[in-house]
């Protein structure tokens, strides 16, 4: 169970507070729910009912920023690849809707190496690739400025040093 006040991240969504536990009778039920408020960007609030597991399953804490330091000091194999689109479309997705920041980052270092790679080729990353690396970037920047009370955009660079 969550409480008011804690900062959390919300899947895809990014980090968001819980501003309030409420309950709203739909018909003859009454449901509660975690309303979340997206602390990185002025976008709707969102209603999680406390009851749906699937759903409070893509809610985790925000981490703290030993454990960011330590991810962002984490070296990442980047020459791993999956050149099937269909496989790495499905491993992507999968890495995302996980929202385990340790992965987000080794996702977000091997798709711009992989860029880099195709760039010196005189071409670009799959507009798929570039949809799921936004949204990787997305979700792990607004984690570590949040938790280390820096510029979002200061930190792209310290995700891609290691």
């Amino acid at each position: 169970m969550y409480s008011i006040g804690e900062i959390v991240l919300y899947g895809s969504n990014g980090v968001c507070e819980i501003t309030e536990i409420t309950t709203k009778k739909i018909g003859k039920d009454s449901i509660e729910y975690y309303v979340l408020k997206p602390v990185c960007s002025d976008s709707s609030t969102l209603f999680v009912p406390t009851q749906n597991e699937m759903l409070v399953s893509r809610m985790r804490v925000v981490l703290s920023s030993d454990e960011i330091k330590d991810i962002l000091s984490q070296k990442t194999d980047n020459e791993i690849w999956i050149d099937n689109k269909a496989e790495r479309c499905e491993k992507i997705k999968e890495i995302i809707s996980g929202g385990d920041c340790m992965k987000l980052v080794e996702l977000i270092r091997r798709m711009h190496f992989h860029s880099k790679l195709q760039l010196k080729k005189g071409r670009r990353l799959h507009i798929t690739d570039e949809r799921f690396l936004k949204e990787a970037e997305k979700m792990v920047c607004d984690e570590v400025s949040v938790v280390l009370h820096i510029d979002r955009n200061d930190v792209l660079p310290l995700v891609l040093a290691g």
